[in-house]
């Protein structure tokens, strides 16, 4: 396992400090050996999790008929 550093802790604290300050409502990290250290990608996302859901329609999905 790897050791983390105390400088690696300020930089993710400095990320998470600066997306509150932002108006997005969500943040997924992936990390991943083929990205070049440091990157970062942001990407759009379509809405909430239950889009396109019977929820999300307005439809009754757990009534029984």
């Amino acid at each position: 396992m790897q050791e983390i550093s105390e400088d690696d802790i300020a930089e993710v604290m400095n990320i998470l400090e600066n997306f509150s300050r932002t108006e997005t409502s969500r943040m997924k990290i992936q990390m991943s050996a083929e990205a070049e250290a440091g990157t970062v990608n942001k990407e759009y996302h379509h809405g909430r999790c239950d889009v396109g859901s019977p929820w999300a329609k307005g439809e009754w999905f757990d009534v029984l008929e």
